[in-house]
């Protein structure tokens, strides 16, 4: 389907150059128009007898709403008047309309009266269609009952635009009340086919235009044979986020090759003294059967445990795959700066004291010098991970040694410690476990990247408080989950009803709902307790595929 880019660009520079975030009556048709969004007839007059003899030409009864765009809520204020049915009725509707707008804010600049054909309400049923920017997973359509049932029901559900013909489709059966849509007590059915053409449109122009930071088609009028939205209110953001850092799949899967399996691992803060995070890590690498070379830093050691020691990995003879981090975060930035001056690829940092305790400054620093070398940073703030094939606990908890094919991550080390002792004490079989910490880099969306190539993983379940860049999990997710599957447990559940208050599908977008929709969408199992997390991981393997 071709839309008309030139003429919604043509608008959204305008309103971007005047600076104004809500786009006017007239704009928001010009808009649909190009998205074959269908709206009701309408005009825009400014004085009461253009508008009675605007309503004239269009036929009565007609619907006449205040056009400022200091007025957002424009029932709140009294800016609405339905069924207008005569010329003296538009005439007084006028007066009415721009008189509440003046009580319900006294700076606000009214351009005029919006006058539109009045759409007969009988058989048909009220309808939302709505996009919203959300932090992590970006641009989102909505779908859901329209109307007075909007605040009332809270129905609706969300898919990550651009939404497919299937997903559009999904929506409609996506929803508590999907049942009057297909007709109750003698009711006809929606157009089915109209309103999944009319979610794709939406869902298209958000995806092209990430300008546009939230949209209202409400209500729409959807009937036996088609569907017309009534209201459109669109806001556009003047300071777009910037997109997120995303490596290609080729290059996250090279990094991630060489810090699972790699051949050699140097530990910076190495030590010879019990209680030491960097004594832990040597024990746990040389007690846990690791094969490959082990290199302790320390400039004040020449030894560890055996190992010969070197005052920085620049000194150290050859390639290195892995550098763990076991040094206080104050001197992660300099050594990280060596790091990346020996080309290793991936940073294992268990040091805390970075974001997560109001230190984003440090880890920014840290994160700065990662990308300028082009290094992998796991953490920080994490207890390291566990790779099984190659007997690797780049950790400093104790060994684990009961291989299988399950791969777990937590973002929180205390829920790694409940994920250890329930894999150890009922003895599953993993592939990984593997701590994420802050996520200053590597993700869920990484780990998923590896394990999907992997052939000693089955099943991969993640536990995480928040998702740096969802889009890139549920994009990554919705490809690995069609052959391995893929259990979330997502910690928290807020709600982002203050930001997004301009709308109605803001104001219903809670976070959790978001994060129920695209997980399903991306074919995601969502464990609701962790315990239910780990019985899934454990049960998969092992049990029939249901049918």
């Amino acid at each position: 389907m071709a839309f008309n880019k030139k003429a919604v660009r043509s608008v959204l520079d305008k309103a971007m150059k005047a600076k104004r975030s809500v786009l006017s009556a007239a704009e928001c048709k010009k808009i649909c128009a190009a998205y074959e969004i269908p709206l009701p007839r309408d005009g825009i007059a400014a004085s009461a007898d253009k508008t009675a003899a605007l309503a004239k030409r269009l036929g009565f009864p007609v619907v006449m709403k205040v056009v400022s765009e200091d007025i957002l809520h424009k029932t709140d204020a009294g800016g609405v008047i339905v069924g207008v049915d005569s010329v003296s009725a538009a005439k007084k509707a006028f007066a009415t309309i721009v008189g509440n707008g003046r009580k319900y804010n006294k700076n606000a600049r009214i351009d005029g009266v919006q006058v539109q054909k009045m759409l007969p309400s009988d058989g048909a049923q009220e309808v939302l269609i709505g996009a919203v920017t959300d932090p992590s997973f970006g641009k989102l359509v909505a779908f859901g009952l329209g109307g007075i049932l909007v605040e009332i029901m809270k129905d609706i559900t969300f898919r990550l635009a651009p939404a497919s013909r299937s997903d559009a489709l999904s929506m409609l059966d996506g929803i508590e009340g999907a049942e009057m849509l297909k007709g109750v007590r003698g009711s006809d059915p929606v157009d089915r086919k109209a309103l999944a053409t009319l979610i794709q449109n939406v869902s298209k122009l958000i995806a092209d235009f990430p300008e546009i930071n939230e949209l209202d088609l409400n209500p729409i009028f959807a009937r036996k044979k088609g569907a017309t939205a009534v209201d459109v209110r669109i806001l556009i953001d003047l300071k777009p986020q910037e997109a997120p850092y995303r490596p290609s799949q080729k290059d996250i899967l090279t990094a991630m090759k060489r810090i699972m399996n790699p051949k050699a691992v140097a530990v910076i803060g190495a030590s010879s003294e019990d209680g030491k995070i960097g004594n832990s890590v040597m024990k746990n690498l040389i007690n846990g059967g690791y094969k490959g070379d082990i290199y302790p830093i320390n400039p004040k050691s020449a030894k560890v445990l055996g190992y010969k020691c070197y005052k920085s990995v620049k000194d150290i003879p050859g390639k290195v795959d892995v550098a763990v981090f076991a040094i206080p975060a104050p001197f992660v930035t300099g050594a990280l700066e060596e790091v990346g001056q020996k080309k290793i690829p991936g940073a294992v940092m268990i040091p805390s004291g970075f974001a997560e305790t109001g230190e984003v400054e440090l880890q920014d620093q840290m994160l700065a010098v990662a990308r300028k070398y082009n290094v992998r940073v796991m953490g920080p703030n994490i207890y390291g991970f566990y790779y099984t094939p190659q007997n690797l606990c780049a950790t400093f908890c104790t060994p684990y040694d009961v291989k299988g094919k399950v791969a777990l991550s937590s973002q929180s080390g205390g829920v790694g410690m409940s994920i250890i002792g329930f894999s150890r004490s009922t003895k599953m079989g993993v592939s990984a476990i593997v701590g994420l910490g802050n996520k200053s880099d590597l993700d869920e969306d990484d780990l998923l990247t590896y394990f999907e190539q992997d052939k000693h993983t089955q099943v991969m379940a993640m536990h995480r408080e928040d998702l740096k860049d969802g889009r890139s999990f549920a994009e990554v997710a919705k490809r690995v989950s069609k052959t391995k599957p893929v259990i979330v447990l997502k910690a928290g559940r807020t709600s982002m009803g203050a930001r997004a208050a301009a709308s109605h599908t803001g104001a219903l977008a809670g976070n959790d709902k978001i994060y129920d929709d695209v997980l399903r969408q991306s074919g995601v199992i969502r464990a609701r307790t962790l315990n239910d997390m780990l019985q899934f991981a454990r049960g998969i393997p092992k049990l029939p595929t249901p049918k």
